[in-house]
């Protein structure tokens, strides 16, 4: 995937910043107890919340933000902004809710927001494209990595962004 945005210049990070944690400046550190990891660990495997409601509500404000742009009411940074803040949650969500392939689609739309410059007609049908991908993984109800199917979805993606540079000269 990474050989798709590898060269890419960044227009904006997409990253998650954590604030200072005062009260661990305040208690030092030390680490965890190994039995607590662990029983973390399993309470993230043995998961049983159902992650759909959550991912379709985070697909429906990902459909909002892309009404805006097309609509003209969202422009510039912010219609950006408003595609990659849904994409992020499910991109971090996902796999911890046993739906890795939404996080990797959401991943490659992440990575592809943080390139381009405006939200033209092009950048548009890919960021639909990535809206109808992770509907078709939540329909079809597909968990882990959705085998040959998701490796095709994930491949057709990730042309659609190479297109998209190679037609621009990116």
């Amino acid at each position: 995937m990474t050989d798709t945005f590898d060269g890419q210049k960044k227009v904006r990070k997409a990253e998650l910043i954590a604030p200072p944690n005062r009260l661990k400046e305040k208690v030092g550190s030390g680490g965890i107890d190994e039995t607590v990891l662990i029983k973390a660990q399993e309470l993230l495997e043995n998961n049983s919340i159902d992650f759909k409601p959550i991912a379709q509500m985070l697909v429906d404000l990902l459909h909002e933000a892309i009404a805006d742009v097309k609509s003209g009411s969202l422009k510039g940074e912010q219609a950006v902004e408003a595609m990659l803040y849904p994409a992020m949650q499910m991109k971090a969500q996902g796999s911890m809710f046993h739906f890795p392939l939404i996080s990797e689609i959401s991943n490659i739309l992440v990575n592809f927001l943080e390139t381009v410059d405006n939200t033209d007609k092009d950048v548009m049908d890919i960021v639909v494209a990535h809206k109808l991908a992770i509907n078709a993984v939540l329909s079809s109800h597909i968990k882990g990595d959705g085998g040959k199917v998701g490796r095709e979805l994930r491949d057709a993606l990730l042309d659609a962004c190479a297109r998209y540079y190679k037609s621009r000269k990116v």
